[in-house]
């Protein structure tokens, strides 16, 4: 599929009772079309990878336009400065997601971004150095526990940050690290119980929040038979 026959895909997806929705669940509706994430894929799927359409894609400005860029590109030529200038044109934590765990964190600079990310000010740009933290756990097979460890006491630094998109995917990532595995799991929950000794309410809620889900049962059982 090219450029111009997607976009009007798009406008005929339109569902402007979507838009209204998402507008509740905190994603920006400035040039947002309401087309769901099934349809999206279902387009990707029909487009197949392709570099230079995500790039026609994203510079469009369109929400969906945007999220669909991140699924048809090819993570192999993504350079760091397509990276920085996506990180920074974030405005929605949903597309801000979709581009982490859909394209960012098969590239060869996701743990190096997560690292750097996490320091920054910007709130989705530091959102995206967490959200690449919880996407490559589930998705970077390869990595060793090490890779991992790494990331735990930048959670502990910034988990006193109160903004709720920052604050939810810090969480997110002490979660998800903590459900790769057994050793990863005892780490998380060190973590998370150094963290809740922080005389602040948002590090209070990303440890209480993170040990009721690592010692739940549902996750012992997972990992034990993971």
């Amino acid at each position: 599929m090219q450029y111009n026959e997607i976009m009007k895909k798009l406008k005929a997806l339109a569902n402007p009772e979507a838009v209204a929705g998402m507008t509740r669940f905190g994603i920006n509706p400035k040039n947002t079309y309401g087309v769901s994430i099934p349809n999206l894929r279902a387009i990707a799927k029909k487009s197949g990878r392709n570099h230079f359409l995500a790039q026609q894609l994203w510079a469009s400005g369109v929400h969906e336009a945007r999220i669909l860029a991140s699924m048809i590109d090819d993570p192999r030529m993504v350079t760091e400065e397509q990276m920085g200038g996506w990180v920074n044109d974030f405005d929605s934590w949903d597309v801000c997601d979709q581009c982490c765990s859909n394209l960012f964190d098969k590239t060869r600079f996701a743990h190096q971004k997560a690292l750097e990310w996490s320091r920054r000010k910007e709130e989705f740009v530091k959102r995206a150095g967490f959200a690449l933290m919880a996407a490559l756990t589930v998705h970077d097979k390869k990595a060793n526990d090490e890779a991992f460890l790494k990331f735990l006491p930048i959670i502990k630094r910034e988990a006193t940050d109160n903004r709720n998109y920052v604050k939810k995917a810090v969480n997110w990532a002490l979660r998800q690290i903590g459900k790769r595995n057994r050793t990863l799991r005892k780490k998380a929950i060190e973590t998370a119980e150094e963290i809740q000794k922080i005389d602040s309410a948002a590090a209070n809620w990303i440890a209480s929040d993170a040990i009721r889900e690592l010692t739940s049962e549902k996750v012992q059982k997972r990992i034990k038979h993971g």
